[in-house]
């Protein structure tokens, strides 16, 4: 996969997901979210076939990026809790 398709990954993901309330939204968004991600590719000509050489299935990887925001942010409401 080049650099540049890394890079965009990586830029597309830290500006458009995050925490979600519940695993049944939280598929829906990776959906809509892998589809997004794919047209803004295709956009910037990057292939989506680049993509999934390196990472797989886009869909896969947002709902895992998903989950972790949604522990951090769950581990983050636990601390503050414990804190005060």
């Amino acid at each position: 996969m080049s650099e540049h398709a890394i890079e965009f990954l990586r830029g597309w993901i830290g500006e458009k997901v995050h925490c979600q309330p519940s695993q049944a939204k939280l598929e829906k968004q990776a959906e809509t979210l892998a589809r997004e991600c794919a047209a803004k590719a295709a956009e910037v000509g990057i292939p989506l076939e680049d993509i999934q050489e390196e990472v797989g299935d886009i869909q896969e990887l947002i709902a895992s990026r998903l989950e972790e925001a949604a522990e951090a942010d769950e581990n983050r409401q636990a601390s503050s809790k414990a804190e005060e």
